[in-house]
């Protein structure tokens, strides 16, 4: 207390310091001293409330400890006279034993006299029952079976409770009510062939249908009731839980799948179209036995079967199922489409899952995959190995029997323009968009894969027909006489490569999507090279069929024969305007080349025919007659090849040009001027060699040697300006040489 004191009086003397620091404060120390004293009495107001409160709960806690202990007290008094009084009725309690087994005794006797009638008739029950299965009345014939069971179960119970252990009379009563537990089976039998039917069961008489899932009910209640005195007595009669209504769900899946299986009527061996065939059963099947699982057998089960639901899965699980098996067999490329196109399209369509009358209950976004996506790349791989082969051995055989054509003594088919044709073309796009189209049932990115790999064979196809028109080409040179039309098919097989580009430009227009026309774009543009290497070599070799014919008239040309009057060129006119009579069945963009190709090879052979120096003018009237004659000729060329060319938009004078200008060079009778005229002709075609010269000098004929070099060295040093314009020609004419003495330097 004393510490107290001195810390008190220490805290007061600080706070008196704290507030008398200044002479003027203390005219306030009164002040200070009241204002003390009001906070004194009122911590001193606090602390005695707080101690009456304190006292007051100490006071209440107080009684009721002593209260407690009476209490106390009172129950251990009780206590000791319940342990007397029950320690005196020890004695009491094993008297009443043989009450006890009395009181047991009477409860069986009792279930047995309520029994009695059902156990003396037990035998003449069974047989109604059994004759009510029999007539169908499942419903009667049950209430019959549950009165025999409950007799049985209740004298059964009543034997557990005397004598658990005693099996012997358990197992009599077992066998007295034996026959029981067939007429369960041969219910039950009965109640599984309507579950089995129940899709038509509930079309034709729905009534039957109910009663089974009454019966179904019963058994269930029955179930649980059994199972809940298990847990309180240990017993349960034999043969329960029968489990019916688990039992009818796995009739009910077996069933649908039993007929999910059995709608394969055909093999591939029996039909092609087997598997189509199938799939549309099934579709058919199913879509219509959920119909009727939703507008009829619904109604038919309590709400808590959840049945269309149910039923819904099971199917879905069975078609999984099957279709697994068959992605699982060796399928061929349009079965593998078949059942994709199925799995992935059909399934959820409007068609089967996704039908409004199914609707909201089925909802196609929320059923799972029939196949998994691995399968289902896999079948997709398959299919594009087994097409990739297949389109290879289509086209091989296309080109063989095209092939086979091309030898025939008829002549190939026109188009309605009147152009030689071939079906290769018709049959190759023909397949291609099969399969195309097959593709697109699928999805959009094998469509995509699928135009890839027809382009992509197309351009190895291309390369094959090149190298088969070339092999035709090399066998009709051994004897032109065969084949007969090998004319009009060489002109088909040109016209084809006007269809082969004229189709890949369809084909990639209606199935390439744009995003992707950069990755064909390399592709399309070899195929259209190789189609016009085709073409060309085509046209080629058609001309050199025409120059093969025109070859002796070509060899009369610039000799004394010709010179004298022979109709060589006319001749040469008139077959190269029949066989452009034929030619005319060419399509236009190959046809005008041709014609300009035939233009420029008559005239290349008509300058060659000069620098082979068969003819050397012997004076000038030799020189003017032939000159003039080589001037008509070239008129001649000129209003032929205008003709051929008509409509063509062609400038076909040019060519002939040359053979006038060189004309001009042997007409000229001042030699002084030879030189000029020389290289007059040489600036117009730069491309003439110092051969040419000399051979046309030498044809002139009245050019001396020393002429001739001259001419020659002087042109070397002149200069050269070429037309733009101008296409060599001179290039592809050969002067021969061992006829000639070399001028050159």
């Amino acid at each position: 207390m004393e510490e107290t004191d001195r810390e008190a009086v220490a805290t007061a003397v600080q706070r008196v310091a704290g507030m008398l620091q200044r002479p003027d404060q203390l005219d306030k120390v009164e002040q200070y001293r009241r204002r003390e004293a009001r906070k004194k009495a009122s911590v001193e107001a606090r602390l005695k409330a707080a101690i009456q409160s304190q006292l007051d709960g100490v006071r209440t806690g107080l009684s009721q400890l002593h209260n407690a202990l009476n209490d106390v007290k009172d129950i251990q008094q009780s206590l000791i006279d319940v342990n007397k009084d029950w320690r005196q009725s020890i004695n009491t309690i094993e008297n009443l034993k043989d009450v006890k087994d009395a009181v047991v005794q009477h409860s069986q006797l009792a279930a047995a006299v309520e029994n009695l009638k059902n156990i003396f008739s037990v035998p003449e029950i069974v047989r109604e029952t059994h004759d009510l299965i029999e007539r169908g009345e499942l419903l009667q014939a049950h209430r019959k079976l549950m009165d025999l069971e409950c007799s049985r179960d209740d004298l059964m119970y009543e034997q557990y409770r005397m004598d658990s252990k005693n099996t012997h009379d358990m197992n009599l009563i077992h066998t007295y009510f034996g026959d029981m537990q067939k007429l369960s089976d041969e219910l039950a039998k009965q109640l599984w062939m309507v579950v089995q039917r129940s899709l038509v069961t509930v079309r034709r008489d729905p009534t039957l249908l109910v009663s089974v899932v009454r019966i179904i009910e019963r058994e269930e209640k029955i179930d649980r009731r059994m199972l809940d005195r298990k847990k309180q007595t240990g017993f349960i009669p034999p043969g329960r839980p029968k489990k019916w209504k688990e039992k009818m769900f796995n009739i009910l899946e077996r069933t649908v799948s039993t007929r999910i299986e059995g709608t394969q009527a055909d093999t591939r061996e029996s039909d092609k179209m087997w598997l189509v065939r199938h799939l549309e059963i099934i579709r058919k099947y199913v879509l219509d036995d959920l119909l009727v699982a939703k507008t009829l057998l619904d109604q038919c089960f309590p709400p808590h079967y959840d049945i269309f639901n149910r039923l819904l899965n099971m199917y879905h699980q069975a078609l999984a199922t099957r279709m697994q098996e068959l992605a699982a067999e060796d399928l061929e490329a349009n079965e593998i489409v078949s059942l994709l196109s199925w799995v992935l399209n059909t399934y959820t369509s409007a068609e089967m899952m996704g039908n409004s009358e199914l609707s909201p209950e089925v909802d196609v976004n929320s059923l799972a995959a029939l196949i998994s996506q691995n399968v289902v790349d896999q079948l997709l791989s398959k299919y594009m190995s087994t097409l990739t082969s297949n389109i290879i051995g289509w086209l091989r055989k296309a080109l063989e029997t095209d092939k086979k054509d091309w030898i025939k003594e008829t002549e190939p088919e026109a188009d309605q323009d009147g152009y030689y044709q071939t079906t290769l073309p018709a049959i190759v796009f023909q397949m291609f968009e099969q399969n195309l189209q097959v593709a697109a049932q699928i999805n959009e990115d094998l469509k995509a894969k699928v135009l890839i790999l027809c382009l992509q064979q197309m351009n190895s196809f291309l390369t094959r027909y090149k190298d088969e028109a070339q092999f035709y080409k090399e066998d009709h040179l051994k004897n032109r006489q065969y084949p007969q039309c090998y004319v009009q098919y060489m002109i088909a097989v040109i016209n084809n490569c006007q269809t082969f580009k004229e189709s890949i430009i369809s084909l990639k227009r209606k199935y390439l999507k744009s995003d992707m026309e950069d990755t064909l774009s390399i592709s399309h543009a070899n195929m259209d090279a190789t189609l016009d290497i085709i073409a060309k070599e085509g046209c080629s070799s058609l001309l050199d069929e025409v120059f093969m014919d025109l070859e002796p008239h070509l060899n009369e040309l610039m000799t004394k024969k010709w010179l004298m009057g022979s109709n060589a060129v006319g001749t040469i006119c008139v077959t190269v305007e029949d066989y452009f009579n034929d030619f005319a069945k060419i399509k236009k963009p190959y046809k005008k080349t041709m014609t300009l190709e035939a233009h420029r090879r008559v005239v290349v052979e008509y300058i060659r025919a000069i620098m082979l120096k068969r003819i050397s003018f012997k004076n000038a009237e030799e020189r003017k007659e032939g000159a003039e004659r080589m001037i008509k000729e070239a008129e001649q060329f000129r209003f032929l090849f205008k003709k051929l060319a008509a409509g063509s938009g062609e400038d076909t004078e040019g060519l002939c040009d040359i053979i006038e200008a060189i004309a001009e060079v042997i007409k000229l009778t001042d030699p002084s001027l030879l030189y000029l005229e020389v290289s007059t002709l040489v600036s117009k075609y730069p491309d003439i060699r110092d051969d040419h010269i000399a051979a046309l000098l030498t044809v002139r004929g009245d050019a001396s040697r020393d002429m001739k070099q001259t001419i020659i060295e002087t042109l070397d040093q002149g200069p050269s300006q070429p037309n733009p314009n101008y296409v060599p020609i001179f290039k592809e004419i050969t002067v021969p040489t061992l006829t000639v003495p070399k001028l050159l330097k």
